[in-house]
């Protein structure tokens, strides 16, 4: 395709030697760094712990006879009005994470997620019927139900400054060896959230009475507790203060957790100046950094056709149906009883974890485009299986079959979780340069918001219509998914945060960019860099 793209010939990474060769649990400040990046991580969780949730909820029968047993355009809503409130905060949420920094940002979504998790676990008070009251139905299960659905637009328009600023964080304070590992694992770490869900509704189907939803729905905070009262201590980007002109500042974290307390490391220095320049030049780029300068450069235009795919790859793969409505694919195949259902479900999420995070780990070794690739061959493969066998138990009523489709699910998340759980968010914040990257970030988000709606909605609706044939649409979409991958994802391993955002505007980018801090650093291996060539697949 174009050859605007570039990437270094060299197997390994420019500032080879430079980093500490230590391993990391040796070094206190290393460990202190990763606690961080942990407290970071754990904002998946709460997008993970929905998902899974509102599948084990609705395999409970208090819950649904106390919700009026909602199905179609009414389940889809009460699903998809948590991402409809991250759309509400998605405009706000990159200017919030630009202007008053990453951590703040955080914090922000954290104290909206910790209120609307308190007010949902106790749905049934007063304020919450007056909320209700503009819209009148004939029962007070419906009108329970419909007083949860602004605490859950609250829950998502928290999650999405916390969700904006977060990977971003990670990021770009993560050492630089385990930067991309470490990013990967932020959108693997959605499947801990989803364990802890599955299993607590799991414990709580054997309460017989609403405490059997409350628990889990009180659960959902407790990674908002946790930032809210720790990420006051936590670090703030070296790359937000550099472009705050509060270098000492920077300089001094860069040192702290990156070079034991060395302000003048080599590694410092090269990370300082290379930051300093990308930054320099993405500002003569753009001046006026709006959301129109998204693509207003070939580069640009590049990144966005890349991060949009990606987001609705994510989501429309066929892994929504089984993330929000297992109990209705399960109830196709005649596996209707609810402690089943509640146990795969349980085990499928771990199955998830254990492939997801073993996938951030190879993300440099493997490489991204390999990755991407292996996965959407993978999936269609098994999706296609999985159609096939759901389509002979409609005919035949076959047990064989329905254990099949069991089979072939579990082997269709493996394949999803090897690429699209670990790399669209780290993928996508390692493509865009500093200036854009909370905007670019933020259209990630948009998009993947208004495809879940799009799962939540429409999906339930397909599934009641026409059972299994709707599984076909999936079968066509993850072809189209696998050429467009082969044509236009582009290697990016073994590049600096910098490098890597440089890439897509062409050779002159990335030299300039590393010939700052390898200037200053002076220990920099450049014959890592003397061959650039130019990719096909841009």
């Amino acid at each position: 395709m174009g050859g605007g793209a570039v990437a270094l010939s060299s197997g390994h990474a420019p500032y080879a030697h430079l980093v500490d060769t230590d391993a990391w649990w040796k070094n206190p400040r290393r460990i202190k760094l990763n606690l961080w990046v942990l407290l970071l991580l754990i904002t998946s969780y709460s997008v993970g712990y929905d998902g899974s949730m509102m599948n084990g909820l609705l395999s409970l029968s208090i819950f649904e006879d106390q919700f009026n047993h909602p199905s179609g355009g009414k389940l889809g809503l009460f699903n998809a009005i948590q991402n409809i409130g991250s759309l509400g905060a998605l405009p706000f949420a990159p200017f919030v994470t630009d202007w008053f920094g990453r951590r703040k940002a955080i914090l922000l979504g954290a104290v909206i997620m910790c209120f609307g998790a308190g007010v949902q676990a106790g749905a049934r008070n007063l304020g919450m019927f007056i909320a209700a009251r503009l819209v009148i139905f004939p029962t007070s299960s419906v009108i329970i139900q419909l007083t949860l659905l602004p605490f859950s637009f609250c829950m998502g328009f928290g999650l999405a400054f916390a969700a904006n600023a977060a990977p971003l964080l990670i990021s770009e304070i993560a050492y630089p060896t385990q930067r991309a590992q470490l990013t990967s694992t932020y959108n693997s770490l959605w499947y801990s959230g989803a364990i802890v869900a599955a299993w607590t509704t799991f414990g709580t189907f054997f309460i017989k009475n609403s405490w059997s939803w409350r628990i889990p729905s009180a659960l959902q905070a407790l990674p908002s507790v946790l930032q809210v009262l720790l990420i006051w201590f936590a670090p703030e980007s070296p790359r937000w203060l550099i472009s705050k002109d509060r270098d000492a500042e920077a300089r001094e974290i860069l040192a702290y957790y990156h070079a034991r307390g060395n302000t003048n490391d080599p590694l410092v220095e090269f990370e300082f100046n290379e930051i300093k320049e990308a930054i320099r030049i993405d500002r003569e780029v753009a001046a006026n950094v709006g959301y129109r300068s998204l693509f207003a450069t070939p580069g640009n235009r590049r990144r966005m056709r890349i991060i949009i795919a990606l987001a609705f790859f994510s989501q429309w793969s066929g892994n929504g149906l089984v993330s929000y409505y297992l109990n209705q694919v399960f109830d196709t195949i005649g596996i209707t009883d609810n402690t089943t259902q509640l146990l795969i479900n349980g085990i499928l999420q771990i199955w998830n974890l254990a492939w997801a995070l073993g996938a951030s780990a190879l993300c440099d070794k493997a490489g991204r485009r390999k990755l991407f690739l292996s996965s959407c061959a993978g999936m269609l493969v098994f999706f296609v299986m999985q159609t096939v066998c759901s389509a002979q138990f409609a005919l035949t009523g076959s047990k064989q079959a329905a254990y099949a489709v069991i089979a072939f699910i579990f082997l269709f998340f493996a394949s999803y979780d090897i690429a699209f759980s670990p790399l669209p968010v780290a993928y996508s914040v390692e493509i865009l340069p500093y200036a854009i990257r909370a905007k670019g970030f933020n259209i990630l988000n948009f998009t993947i918001s208004v495809a879940i709606i799009f799962n939540q909605y429409v999906n339930p609706i397909a599934l009641k219509a026409i059972g299994w044939k709707y599984y076909i649409v999936y079968d066509c979409w993850l072809a189209f998914q696998l050429v467009y991958c082969y044509l236009f994802v582009v290697e990016t391993k073994n590049h600096t945060l910098e490098e890597t955002a440089m890439i897509f505007d062409g050779e002159d980018g990335v030299k300039q960019v590393f010939n700052s801090g390898a200037v200053v650093a002076g220990k920099v291996d450049t014959g890592s860099h003397e061959k650039i060539s130019h990719l096909d697949h841009a």
